[in-house]
């Protein structure tokens, strides 16, 4: 993979209790991204992503997005530099 990007997101809205971060694992795992996805305390949804930057970009607008019963308010998106831990390991849901 040559063109790697890496992010962070924050999601808020109603992303909470809808299958916001099952609907997440789908996505990244579709599309070929890893990483992770967890509840804030505060309601929100942190979302952590690498891969192909494409796929990432892709992987993005399907969050913005979201499953049926949660609406997204808003997503930040901050870019951080890729490592080789970003992109071996599985996307997952922590806690």
């Amino acid at each position: 993979m040559t063109d790697v990007r890496v992010i962070d997101m924050l999601v808020s809205g109603r992303v909470q209790g809808v299958g916001f971060r099952w609907f997440v694992l789908r996505s990244a795992r579709s599309l070929g991204v890893s990483g992770w996805v967890r509840n804030t305390d505060d309601g929100e949804v942190e979302v952590h992503a690498a891969g192909e930057s494409s796929r990432v970009s892709e992987f993005v607008s399907v969050v913005r997005h979201g499953p049926a019963h949660a609406v997204v308010h808003s997503v930040e998106v901050e870019e951080r530099p890729a490592t080789d831990a970003d992109v071996s390991a599985e996307f997952e849901i922590i806690p």
